[in-house]
């Protein structure tokens, strides 16, 4: 009930950010939004060991005024008695999630979209988890609006973040991180090695282990790193992105290629009708053979490689600009196709199972997870991120928006 009134009363400030509301004021707008008749609020039980009578619906109201306040959401009016109106903070820059806060923002049947630290989301979910996806924040040098860790942080930052997680990972499941490799030793054009240092430390802390580095390849990244490619000429341009994939038990890891196969090519198409090679031949000192009739099997698809090509650019993230353009929000912006994690998830999961993302973002893998009828949660600790991609998931059943996030962007 605390949560529930917590978005009430979120709500009740947010509806219009210029006002002053009395508690009284506040009192009555959480009645008309929750449902209470005002009659409960007159309703006094005993509390404590003292038996002192109070209204328990009054007293979670201003408790989640006062956890407002400690956010730095909310401000007494100077001067004023029982006066609160939103800080200047709070109207206009990205709502950050504090440790300890955490809301639902929207969820569907298949999954849940909550507004908090990731740690304390997945501290006390005891539920079976198949696959854990995210692309965490790229330690970059200018760092986006939502901050990342410094290189030399990212080992210990990671394994923090999915320690919770780890400990509700089934036998059969994966771990999956996209990460940057525009990552530079300061002042040098040598790479940095944190992907290094972060691959021993998930198997040397968190016992998971390394089952392949897959390469994103973006043809539509932009150039780079420019410095070291345009300007001193040392480095080649970059157009590639590495995804890190772990495994809990290798021998059960629940992948499985045939979820994800590829239609043949025309020319292996012919070969296959014509039965296969008819030649025979041998290659790299024997290592390699053809026989007739190699390759003549009749199969439903050719097995990906590990290389995944995809551009920024797809109509989900097109759609997802459109709605923060239009509630006038901001854009995340990591730009992640939706295809992405969607191969992943079919490659390592069977529909019915629970993926997770602990740095939500625009809600893409809960997006891929959703479309492919497998339960999700995604975590995100900026507001207006959620708001943004709660868009995305309307017309999937049992949709709902909390009241709460109605209420941010236009």
């Amino acid at each position: 009930m605390q949560l529930d009134l917590f978005s009430h009363v979120v709500a009740a400030y947010q509806k219009n950010p210029d006002v002053e509301l009395t508690n009284q004021q506040l009192y009555r707008a959480v009645c008309t939004t929750a449902g209470i008749s005002p009659a409960e609020l007159e309703v006094k039980v005993p509390i404590g060991a003292s038996g002192q009578l109070h209204n328990l619906k009054r007293r979670q109201i201003r408790w989640a005024q006062q956890t407002l306040q400690r956010l730095r959401v909310v401000e007494r009016v100077k001067g004023e008695r029982g006066v609160w109106r939103l800080t200047e903070t709070a109207k206009q820059d990205l709502h950050r999630a504090k440790s300890g806060v955490k809301l639902l923002a929207f969820s569907t049947d298949l999954g849940l979209a909550i507004w908090g630290p990731c740690q304390d989301v997945f501290k006390r979910l005891e539920i079976p988890i198949t696959l854990s996806y995210c692309s965490p924040p790229y330690c970059l040098r200018k760092a986006r609006s939502y901050g990342n860790p410094d290189q030399h942080e990212m080992a210990d930052f990671i394994c923090r973040a999915l320690e919770p997680i780890v400990e509700n990972l089934t036998e059969e499941a994966s771990v999956v991180l996209n990460l940057s490799n525009d990552l530079f030793d300061e002042g040098m054009p040598s790479r940095s090695l944190y992907l290094e240092r972060l691959t021993l430390a998930l198997h040397d802390r968190l016992g998971l282990h390394l089952m392949d580095r897959l390469v994103w390849w973006n043809p539509s990244k932009p150039p780079g790193p420019v410095r070291w490619a345009s300007m001193t000429r040392q480095q080649l341009n970059c157009a590639w992105e590495p995804v890190l994939w772990f495994a809990v038990n290798p021998l059960r890891c629940k992948s499985d290629n045939r979820r994800v196969l590829q239609p043949h090519s025309e020319r292996h198409r012919r070969l296959q009708a014509r039965g296969g090679e008819v030649r025979e031949a041998v290659y790299g000192d024997g290592a390699y053979k053809l026989r007739p009739g190699s390759f003549g099997s009749i199969t439903e698809g050719r097995i990906p490689r590990n290389v995944i090509e995809r551009g920024h650019r797809c109509a989900a993230t097109q759609e997802y600009r459109a709605a923060v353009n239009r509630l006038g929000l901001p854009a995340h912006g990591a730009g992640q196709p939706l295809s992405v994690p969607e191969f992943l998830i079919q490659f390592l999961t069977e529909p019915g199972d629970l993926v997770v993302d602990m740095f939500g973002g625009r809600c893409m893998t809960g997006l891929a997870a959703e479309r492919n009828n497998r339960r999700w949660i995604c975590t995100e600790i900026m507001l207006e991120y959620l708001r943004g991609g709660a868009e995305l998931f309307r017309n999937f059943p049992g949709f709902s928006l909390n009241p709460a996030l109605a209420q941010v962007g236009g």
